[in-house]
């Protein structure tokens, strides 16, 4: 009789049910695992084998054949090993078959039998809950696994704890949710001296998520700005934390089963790889743009990164999504960020100052910047020309608004959007809007659309720059909590965008 567990293999974020069959026939003693695995999955046999040994239970000497159904999808990683063993025990009539299906199972095993956490619990739990079945899985990941709420998650330490559980004769009581992750120490806006203009930037690309390219001169503040981000965006949303987590449970970076409400900051090195940043290896794994969804990518150096790396991040700024393609997988991920690239304005750094300017300039500032391609550089809603602060200014007091005042317009412009796209769920921010509804939404008076109509027609804007202005007039009207977008909305949103266009960037 062939006995049946289940677990799943991922696709992105996506569990897919796959169901482990398991045979005990006569014939020459073996042990085979068939159905796409891949090493790690074979090796199973082995570590199975050990940790039944541990357990006093010897393999009986017939063929062992084990199916991963269905037998055409990659089976991938070491969380297989739970649910090869659970078929076998049942095969072996050590635990009930019927308790054994009603369970979807991962973990990965040692050789003394105990388990050891595994990636991906938490996007397992939401395919349990769809099949109306509870999750098995090892110990660390219980709570992780149990913010679902939706299924009923059990987590042993080990096979002979699961075992016991199964028996009745010791039942495990389902896992917790973990704690709700803490934040670390907010800095505030109210320590960056000055930079009052790139201040009011940020807070309006907050406000609607829009894409920010801030430009300057070494020690300038750009950095310093995008590293207080986070404490002026709203908390995450519980549908928006466990979207994110999922991405961040498949890549490990769940801290004992706690979830965050806190919008993920992700800052990537300039020498990262093309996979690090958009995802691909093994599996087809998330990258930077993925682990950042909901939340902001902070590109430091931005002319830096290599060039095929700077161009694969045009589609997915405009769809909120990535297909990581390659020969076995095409896997797809969320991506719905807000990019906040920095740059020098030229190789040295210094190319406004003609004291310490090296001998290229201005020839050094159009080669470096024009690193940016002109269809990236579209897609920016606000360019940002940032100066040096005078040595002097550093000794004077701060005058600016807190991070939480800040935050609080912040959180009052995106209530508006909330209320103003619930009929539309695929439109959270004024960033999402296109088409009809952005017309319907951001359409400025009399005044407001023929300033904007000259100034397309003065800078020759794309239909997408065209677009982008109306986004942030939407969102700098929100901020001033207008119903109309005016003139003022509209001449603010366009010297954000036309700042760097003339001034740093060639034609």
């Amino acid at each position: 009789m062939v006995t049946r567990a289940y677990t799943v293999a991922f696709e992105g974020i996506t569990a897919r049910i796959v169901e482990v069959q398991c045979a005990v026939s006569p014939g020459l003693p073996a042990f085979s695992i068939v159905g796409l695995p891949d090493k790690a999955v074979t090796e199973a046999r082995e570590r199975v084998r050990s940790a039944l040994s541990a357990m006093a239970i010897a393999l009986p000497s017939k063929r062992i054949t084990v199916n991963l159904s269905p037998a055409n999808l990659p089976k991938i990683g070491s969380h297989f090993d739970l649910p090869i063993a659970m078929a076998l025990l049942a095969a072996l009539d050590i635990v009930p078959r019927e308790d054994v299906e009603n369970f979807i199972a991962l973990g990965e095993l040692s050789l003394d039998g105990t388990l050891v956490a595994v990636t991906g619990a938490l996007p397992a739990a939401m395919a349990a809950a769809e099949e109306d079945r509870a999750l098995l899985c090892p110990a660390p990941c219980g709570a992780e696994a149990a913010w679902v709420g939706a299924t009923q998650v059990i987590a042993p330490t080990s096979l002979l704890a699961a075992v016991q559980h199964f028996s009745g004769q010791t039942p495990i009581a389902p896992s917790e949710p973990g704690e709700v992750c803490k934040a670390a120490g907010i800095r505030d806006f109210r320590d960056v001296i000055g930079q009052e203009r790139a201040k009011r930037a940020l807070e309006i690309a907050a406000a609607g998520r829009h894409h920010t390219l801030l430009v300057g001169p070494p020690g300038s503040g750009k950095s310093m700005l995008a590293a207080r981000l986070p404490g002026i965006l709203p908390q995450l949303s519980a549908a928006e934390a466990l979207e994110t987590s999922m991405i961040h449970s498949l890549s490990g970076l769940l801290d004992e089963g706690g979830i965050s409400r806190e919008r993920p900051f992700r800052e990537p090195h300039h020498t990262a790889s093309m996979a690090a940043i958009v995802g691909g290896g093994k599996g087809a794994r998330p990258g930077e743009v993925s682990l950042a969804h909901n939340g902001v990518l902070f590109m430091d150096e931005f002319p830096e990164f290599p060039r095929a790396v700077l161009e694969t991040l045009r589609q997915p700024i405009e769809t909120g999504r990535i297909v990581v393609s390659r020969a076995n997988a095409h896997v797809r991920y969320p991506c719905r960020f807000m990019l906040v690239a920095a740059a020098n304005p030229c190789k040295c750094g210094h190319l406004a100052d003609p004291s310490r300017a090296c001998a290229r300039a201005p020839q050094c500032g159009e080669d470096y910047l024009g690193r940016i391609s002109g269809p990236l550089l579209d897609r920016f809603d606000l360019r940002l020309d940032i100066g040096p602060v005078a040595f002097g200014e550093l000794d004077m007091p701060a005058s600016s608004d807190t991070s939480a005042q800040i935050a609080e317009r912040v959180r009052a412009a995106r209530d508006i959007q909330t209320e103003r796209y619930r009929d539309t769920p695929e439109i959270r921010v004024n960033s999402d809007a296109e088409g009809s509804i952005l017309e319907h939404v951001a359409r400025p008076d009399a005044d407001g659309l023929a300033l904007l109509t000259a100034v397309a027609e003065r800078f020759g804007l794309s239909a997408r720059g065209y677009h982008r202005v109306l986004r942030v007039a939407r969102t700098i009207a929100d901020l001033a909590g207008s119903g109309t977008v005016t003139r003022v909305h509209i001449a603010e949103a366009v010297s954000f965008r036309m700042a760097n266009a003339e001034a740093q960037v060639p034609a």
